[in-house]
């Protein structure tokens, strides 16, 4: 507890009297976005929009407290707002009071998922979640919410299902569209995203919200047809746990999990991104901490999941925040909107909440990065990996896809899945490269088939095996040399260990039972630049005692050496 005392608000330790200026402004900043957004987020995770509210200043106070990041501003955001939707769907139905009650204890449940795995130090487990994979998830997740909000933008009811039904059902609704909605939703859209890209120092989203309130108060559009959020009960929030039993709390470990992952990973890339920006580092596992905290603060607020966002933290860092005093200030603010300013946001039309959300999630359909991840490739690599040769973009694309058709947790863990099988696939086929020596240069060896004037030795087979080996790959390895000394005249192969990092007791026997089949043949099989841990793992896993150390060589060149001068084993006689 001492320990953890100590880091408490640890961002605002020496802090400085010249910093508060731009902390204050930046909190006033940020405090503007979020209040529009928490608005319409709350509203994707289907519950009443001052949920939103309620989630915010327990959340950005005790991130600050735990928290290691200078910048990150946590928060509703769109992600875990559709996780969080999806996941108490499968409980209780949408708008009644179980779905509200279960949406509070999800956060609470994620809370504590997030906080026990940054007690065990868990951080890693972000680092199974790759960049395409959350990438293809995010741009999935964004055209589902993005379709998901469109009904509110034409005045038509919108359905539940994946991207695909809730897409058609718009379509064939179309004909039921209200003009005056559709007026403000466009409107609204038009002046979140135009602000956005020629004033991005104003807050678009805010503005949108200014626009539609006097739009409805001045124009009667209410009596229009125009959808309206209705009333919202002012004040405080009150404290402590919603009324769930422990059945419920424990049937939805499994969806905080996920949304937990999910929330870690946006949140703690946002946090990199601005600690490189500033030079200063973050604790993997203290966000952990921090996340958990702040989940658990909005749920014993009544509130409902959050994570740390990328947009808001880009805000935060852009109006000039030193420390997590801005996160402070805006939950101030946030308290201060809750306790007088409610009232004012009863006559926003649903079109606009609509529009603020699809203007924050358009930038998220991040077609070029995927355009991106599908260039990384050449010809070479096609030969030696196949279809397996752009993995970045097939495991961006499953998870992309998995989220438009089968829902954003089996979407995004479909996503995991196909990324690690496709890096098992390729380290179960590495490629072994055939070596032959640089002109000019005695001691370097290159890869004959990048650069084919390189010179190969008469009678000498140089190989290089570019990737660990183990149990996956011993066969393919084996295979691989077999091929490459069936060719007439060779008698000596020599592996070039450098690019090997690691072996197993399988690969390490492997190559024993190589050794043998080859001296069968009349090869004998050397290696070279074998490093410390591999030499170690040989050594201890031989069952011959050490039989073969005399052909182990520090370079390549000594071991073409010896292998040129050695006198090839005597074949094996055939019955």
């Amino acid at each position: 507890m001492v320990g953890l005392r100590g880091r408490l608000f640890s961002s605002l330790r020496g802090y400085r009297a010249a910093w508060f200026r731009g902390d204050a402004i930046a909190g006033l900043t940020v405090w503007a976005v979020l209040v529009p957004e928490a608005l319409a987020y709350a509203t994707i995770a289907g519950v009443s929009p001052v949920v939103g509210l309620y989630a915010a200043p327990a959340a950005l106070i005790l991130y600050a407290a735990l928290g290691s990041s200078k910048h990150l501003v946590t928060g509703p955001m769109a992600a875990t707002a559709a996780l969080s939707a999806a996941a108490v769907a499968e409980f209780a139905t949408r708008g009644s009071n179980d779905f509200a009650a279960l949406t509070v204890a999800l956060a609470l449940t994620t809370g504590i998922v997030a906080a026990v795995a940054g007690l065990l130090r868990l951080g890693f487990l972000a680092g199974f979640i790759s960049e395409p994979v959350l990438k293809g998830f995010i741009v999935g997740l964004a055209l589902t919410i993005i379709v998901g909000q469109l009904p509110k933008l034409f005045g038509i009811e919108g359905a539940d299902g994946n991207f695909f039904e809730k897409l058609w059902d718009f379509v064939i609704g179309l004909g039921g569209t209200n003009g005056w909605t559709l007026l403000v939703g466009l409107s609204s859209l038009a002046i979140a995203v135009v602000l956005k890209r020629v004033a991005p120092v104003v807050p678009g989203s805010l503005v949108a919200v200014v626009f539609g309130i006097l739009v409805v108060l001045l124009f009667g559009m209410d009596r229009k047809g125009v959808e309206i959020v209705g009333t919202i009960q002012g004040g405080l929030p009150t404290l402590g746990l919603p009324d769930v039993t422990l059945r419920d709390y424990l049937g939805l470990v499994p969806s905080a999990v996920g949304i937990a992952l999910v929330g870690f990973a946006e949140g703690l890339g946002a946090a990199k991104t601005y600690a490189a920006k500033n030079h200063y580092e973050v604790d993997a596992n203290r966000e952990l901490l921090g996340l958990g905290a702040a989940n658990f603060g909005a749920g014993f607020s009544g509130g409902m999941v959050v994570n740390g966002s990328l947009s808001k933290t880009a805000v935060n860092g852009g109006a000039g925040a030193k420390t997590e005093l801005s996160g402070l200030v805006a939950a101030v603010l946030t308290i201060v909107t809750l306790l007088f300013l409610t009232g004012l946001f009863e006559s926003l039309p649903e079109a606009t909440l609509g529009a603020i959300v699809i203007a924050a999630l358009i930038e998220l359909v991040d077609i070029p990065s995927l355009v991106g991840f599908y260039r990384v490739w050449t010809r070479r690599l096609g030969s030696i990996y196949g279809p397996a040769a752009r993995p970045d973009f097939i495991a961006a694309l499953a998870a992309l896809f998995g989220v438009l058709v089968f829902d954003t947790l089996p979407g995004l863990f479909i996503g995991i899945a196909v990324s690690l099988l496709l890096l098992l696939y390729r380290a179960s086929r590495p490629n072994v490269a055939v070596l032959g020596r640089v002109p000019g240069a005695r001691r370097h060896w290159g890869d004959v088939a990048r650069h084919p004037e390189n010179e190969q030795m008469p009678g000498v087979v140089v190989l290089r095996v570019e990737s660990g080996l183990f149990f996956a790959n011993a066969d393919h390895v084996r295979e691989a040399v077999e091929r490459h000394t069936s060719e007439e005249g060779v008698h000596a192969v020599v592996l070039d260990a450098q690019t090997v990092p690691f072996v197993d007791v399988t690969a390490s026997r492997m190559l024993d039972e190589l050794r043998d089949a080859l001296s069968g043949r009349g090869i004998a099989m050397f290696l070279a630049r074998d490093v410390g841990q591999v030499r170690d793992v040989l050594r201890r896993s031989r069952p011959d005692d050490g039989a073969g150390e005399g052909r182990i060589f520090a370079t390549v060149e000594e071991a073409v050496e010896a292998a040129s001068q050695a006198t090839p084993p005597q074949k094996e006689a055939r019955p």
